[in-house]
């Protein structure tokens, strides 16, 4: 019964949309830091350690 209220409601269909658009959103974030993450080891490595860091 679940699973017919979840598939073929208004509501059942808006929360199966949220919960897909949720974990798209989280997976999408995730890769978006680990990306920006490797850059900023990169160019800390680069300067010698000292990436984000004014002097």
């Amino acid at each position: 019964m679940a699973w017919d209220l979840l598939f073929t409601s208004d509501i059942g269909l808006l929360s199966l949309f949220t919960i897909a658009f949720i974990l798209v959103m989280g997976v999408y974030i995730g890769r978006y830091a680990m990306q920006h993450m490797k850059s900023d080891a990169k160019d800390a490595a680069a300067n010698g350690g000292s990436a984000g860091v004014a002097h």
